[in-house]
């Protein structure tokens, strides 16, 4: 099959197509497939996660006919066209990178990174942790506001004085419950969370993608356990936790 020297204008037309002659292309607003486009965005991270190139292909093009999508609804609209994104991003790749594109001298990362907050703000935002989107994941947007806040100053200087506070978080907690007012208790446990994030930082960890690998060995064993009890013909629901904590420590010995 004859490759097209414009892959992006065929897609583009595919698209417009499908807005035109399909009914329930033709339905779609941007809300309605909201939801949709956070789903895919998940898939990508997963096939990346699986070191997966080939299904990472497949869901970056997912990911990338919702971008389209919009772009074409937005035209139809007369808002703005699939060449208004790649323009705005384009400029403002280069408008971010003046240690790339202009005469700044950017020693490191850490320095690149300080720059683009500098600039974010000259941009017209009114404070330095504006951008994180409220509908991210809790543990995600803890760890990106923080690392916001870090760029300007606004940070712990040694790792033992994150654990000191992450210590009195605990404290604080375990005085809230005892008080039994379940505000405070929610309160005092967000607090602890937070400062688990704060401390994972300083140890280069990811709190979102370190949960998610807690979350998937959990998994792993507990469908270990309910598969062990079918052999012996027995029910997870009537077996002790004596036994399935057997089980789950025999699990945990095995290479997984």
């Amino acid at each position: 099959m004859k490759k097209t020297k414009e892959p992006i204008e065929k897609f583009v037309k595919i698209v417009k197509r499908l807005r035109k002659e399909c009914p329930w292309d033709r339905e779609q607003t941007h809300k309605s497939i909201r939801h949709s486009l956070i789903e895919e965005t998940y898939e990508v991270v997963e096939a990346i996660d699986q070191n997966d190139p080939n299904e990472l292909k497949k869901e970056l093009g997912d990911l990338l006919l919702h971008i389209v999508l919009h772009a074409v609804m937005a035209e139809e609209e007369k808002s703005f066209t699939l060449e208004d994104i790649i323009d705005s991003i384009s400029e403002k790749m280069v408008r971010r990178h003046p240690h790339v594109f202009g005469n700044v001298v950017a020693k490191d990362s850490h320095e690149v990174k300080r720059n683009w907050e500098h600039i974010k703000m000259t941009e017209g935002r009114k404070s330095v942790i504006d951008g994180v989107p409220k509908e991210m994941p809790a543990l995600l947007r803890a760890l990106r506001i923080q690392e916001k806040a870090s760029k300007v100053g606004f940070d712990w200087k040694k790792k033992r004085d994150v654990w000191k506070k992450v210590d009195e978080e605990i404290g604080e907690l375990a005085g809230a419950e005892k008080s039994k007012n379940h505000d405070h208790i929610e309160e005092e446990y967000g607090d602890l969370l937070f400062s688990l994030v704060n401390y994972s930082r300083f140890i280069g960890v990811n709190p979102e993608f370190a949960l998610k690998g807690s979350i998937d060995k959990f998994s792993k064993r507990f469908y270990h356990i309910e598969k062990e009890l079918q052999r012996r013909g027995k029910c997870i629901g009537t077996v002790s936790m004596k036994e399935m904590d057997k089980i789950w420590d025999a699990k945990k010995k095995m290479k997984e």
